[in-house]
């Protein structure tokens, strides 16, 4: 008889993204401590399909690892030795994992305003900071172990729960070439800005020459693309003004598996939507939201 092929389990859980592993394995498994009589059960009892248990079974056959004796299906030792190597792994690779995992039970946050010692807590993001207000029916919630002043540092202890995240957008502002030689532009790049901008960016010398002008506040000249997809990740929306030149090479900067939304617009557009009731011009919209979809929750 040909050696049995190595376990599903063989690299833990890396090894069950195999089609069929995990399958395998439940399959063995039920045979192992019910030894059935018909596949209809262990159908049902895996949640899925008489035929998808039959394939499985003649798969598991084949490389004799189980058999039919007395009208059950049972392992051969062949089987159970398989089995309990491939689980033996996974667990392995499981307790390996776990032990890299550091469970957070206090933390440090800004007091929204003065919380007294020993009084609940909830924790929540505010302008992308961790941050604590007496009472503890939030999300996340704790004891303030020390006493603290309205926006000095408190620590928290006993924490439960994990602190909800509501991704923002980023918003791009495309100047165009002329821009650069309007006077008007830092008043219409002004006009442009959100009340409430959170970060901005500037892509490129020119942009920035002119946002500098027309923005009083903080402004990111270096790593944009970073440090806005970090700030929408966070909740706080960014605002990043860039020539159409740039556009493309900007964009690439958030690509990959969860990209963020992404709004981009002409400086003329925005200020045509800010007075047509925020409503965009059309042609000038790119939302690049219906390209790159963000998985559910954060």
């Amino acid at each position: 008889m040909a050696a049995p092929a190595s376990p599903s389990g063989a690299d833990g859980l890396g090894g069950l993204r195999r089609s069929g592993a995990a399958t395998e394995l439940l399959f063995l498994y039920e045979c192992t401590t019910l030894e059935p009589t018909q596949l209809r059960p262990i159908a049902d009892r895996l949640g899925v399909t008489v035929q998808a248990v039959s394939n499985v079974h003649r798969s598991l056959r084949r490389r004799g690892l189980i058999e039919l004796r007395g009208g059950r299906y049972r392992p051969t030792v062949e089987g159970v030795a398989w089995l309990h190597d491939g689980l033996g792994r996974i667990a392995d690779d499981v307790r390996d994992r776990l032990a890299h995992l550091h469970v957070v039970r206090s933390t440090r946050a800004r007091a929204e305003v003065a919380i007294p010692a020993g009084s609940p807590v909830s924790l929540e993001l505010v302008d992308g900071l961790l941050s604590a207000r007496p009472g503890g029916a939030g999300a996340s919630h704790g004891v303030a172990r020390s006493g603290a002043r309205a926006g000095g540092l408190v620590e928290v202890a006993q924490l439960e729960g994990i602190v909800p995240i509501t991704p923002a957008e980023i918003r791009v502002v495309a100047l165009r070439e002329d821009d650069l030689e309007d006077p008007a532009t830092p008043a219409r790049i002004r006009a442009a800005l959100p009340s409430t901008p959170g970060v901005v960016g500037a892509e490129g010398l020119e942009p920035y020459l002119l946002v500098h002008r027309a923005w009083p506040g903080p402004l990111v000249r270096f790593a944009v693309a970073p440090t806005a997809a970090e700030a929408a990740r966070l909740g706080v929306p960014a605002t990043v003004f860039v020539l159409e030149r740039d556009l493309a090479r900007l964009l690439a900067g958030w690509g990959g598996a969860r990209p963020p939304s992404v709004d981009v617009r002409s400086l003329r557009a925005v200020l045509d939507a800010r007075s047509s009731r925020g409503l965009p011009e059309a042609g000038h919209q790119l939302d690049r939201r219906a390209k790159h979809r963000r998985p559910g929750g954060a």
